[in-house]
């Protein structure tokens, strides 16, 4: 007997992010165009290059703002859980992009140890200075849904490294134009590289975790295993799966050996109720065996078998 339950609160909630991404992608377009413009009028290579790094802000954006509409399309017959694993890959993506963005920083800084070269004057400065109050705002609206939703956060984290990458600019660039320290600009650079991984290895982690059907973060399952056997008649649980749909969906499946107990709806939509308000777990799906050992489940691991065969014997010899 299997049994779903499927909340749909935090899609919802997702949703009222459709108006973050569009003012996010708006104002990172904008400053775009700006960088490219005041680049060819100072004759700056730096800012046209910073235009085309930019430009890859308004792609994660875009990646991101696309993962959370599909996210939230209804499941084909072909695409039988629907398209909630895109908000997985998008945040892979910008973590991946992020340490691409981060390699970037540190080769360049290297490269200027050995050939300084002399930091742009206040246009530089000015367009940097800019470039930290667009990232700032855009980082700012997706702050508060970054510890709920992967995919936020991987949103974020982009934003507020680059803003952290433009107030590192105007910082070297002040502080060069008044000791004509140029190694400055390197030192500074490898500074906000290493802060870059620091901020960006958590969330690659976790959206590697997440491909890979790893138990998401804050949910430990033995103390799902332990709130499943203190259901309602079960004497053992086994072949029991966690994993994340979405990054904010989290799925389970379990098999409950439940000899005489009932498993009715009843039993079912508490269960998944106790594991919806314990763990966040958003889609249920149990399954009943009675224990009979001329028919042992094919699915589950050898000690876990073990462990369910004793109990039923315990469970069917006591008086």
């Amino acid at each position: 007997m299997a049994h779903q339950h499927d909340h749909q609160g935090h899609q919802h909630g997702a949703a009222n992010y459709g108006r973050a991404f569009a003012i996010g992608i708006t104002l990172n377009s904008g400053f775009v165009l700006l960088e490219l413009f005041y680049g060819g009028l100072s004759h700056s290579l730096a800012l046209i290059g910073d235009a085309a790094h930019n430009f890859s802000d308004v792609f994660a954006l875009v990646l991101a703002w696309g993962a959370s509409v599909l996210v939230r399309r209804r499941a084909t017959p072909h695409f039988t859980y629907g398209f909630r694993r895109t908000s997985i890959l998008a945040a892979l993506i910008n973590a991946v992009l992020l340490l691409l963005v981060t390699g970037g920083i540190v080769l360049e800084a290297l490269r200027r140890f050995n050939q300084p070269e002399i930091v742009s004057g206040q246009t530089v400065m000015g367009i940097a200075a800019v470039g930290i109050v667009i990232n700032l705002c855009t980082a700012l609206l997706f702050m508060s849904g970054r510890k709920s939703d992967l995919n936020l956060r991987g949103a974020f984290t982009h934003m507020a490294a680059d803003a952290l990458v433009a107030f590192g600019v105007v910082i070297a660039g002040g502080a060069i134009l008044i000791t004509g320290w140029t190694w400055l600009d390197p030192v500074i650079s490898l500074i906000i590289a290493a802060v870059l991984l620091i901020g960006t290895w958590g969330l690659l982690r976790e959206s590697v975790n997440l491909s890979l059907d790893a138990v998401p973060e804050g949910i430990d399952t033995a103390k799902v295993n332990t709130l499943l056997l203190q259901l309602p008649g079960v004497l053992a649980v086994h072949d029991l799966h966690i994993w994340g749909m979405s990054t904010t969906q989290t799925a389970l499946t379990s098999h409950l050996v439940m000899r005489d107990a009932s498993c009715d709806d009843a039993f079912l939509a508490n269960a998944a109720e106790q594991l919806h308000d314990t763990f966040g777990i958003e889609h249920v799906t149990l399954q009943r065996e009675i224990g009979d050992q001329s028919h042992p489940c094919q699915h589950c691991e050898p000690l876990l078998a073990t462990s369910a065969s004793r109990e039923i014997q315990s469970a069917t010899t006591t008086p």
